[in-house]
């Protein structure tokens, strides 16, 4: 859950990049780590597993600007992509704010998206909760393979009913990566706003 510390006047959100083995979470994170200058940002830290990593960093975000006087700091965490490492991945969901499910564009793709994001969605109601409870964006990624999926199809399988924001990206290039994060940030940020309002102070 989202912290909210009034004598620091700052505010401590957890963002978790969630989606298939490979499907480009590790690679927005590291474009994210290396744009930011380095006196904004914490340092980058990796949990490997034997095929999959978990990647984490704390980031003061610059252009956000301040939300009702409070500052606002991001951790930023990826979740292993290897459903059997299904464990870690629910235990970096814990106190998750928002989401981004990274989709693999890629042609033969699809299963492993709509089977990550039915895993997302059962992770969370052993928590008691729901998706739709939480800021979450689309990232549709590798948008340059050869062979892609189109945006319709995508959103045919993972975003049926069309609520939910979707970005183009191409993450190891950069392309699109802060698009979604900014989409992301601006969501929860709406949502804090709204709860700081109706918190009584002190």
């Amino acid at each position: 859950m989202v912290v909210v510390s009034y004598s620091g006047k700052e505010i401590n959100a957890k963002l978790v990049y969630y989606g298939a083995g490979l499907s480009g979470k590790t690679s927005n994170l590291e474009a994210i780590y290396e744009a930011v200058p380095e006196n904004s940002r914490g340092k980058m830290v990796s949990m490997k597993t034997q095929s999959d990593r978990t990647l984490f960093f704390d980031l003061l975000p610059l252009d956000l600007g301040e939300i009702m006087g409070f500052k606002t700091r991001f951790l930023l965490y990826t979740v292993p992509g290897q459903v059997f490492y299904n464990a870690t991945r629910k235990l970096v969901l814990k106190g998750a704010d928002a989401i981004v499910f990274v989709a693999d564009s890629g042609v033969g793709k699809m299963d492993e998206n709509k089977e990550s994001l039915e895993n997302l969605r059962a992770n969370l109601r052993e928590y008691g909760l729901q998706l739709e409870e939480i800021p979450w964006v689309l990232q549709y990624n590798k948008r340059d393979l050869p062979e892609v999926y189109s945006i319709d199809e995508l959103n045919a399988a993972l975003n049926p009913d069309g609520k939910v924001p979707w970005f183009e990206a191409v993450a190891t290039e950069g392309k699109g990566v802060f698009e979604t994060f900014r989409g992301l940030s601006h969501l929860l940020m709406e949502k804090v706003t709204r709860e700081l309002r109706r918190a009584p102070l002190g």
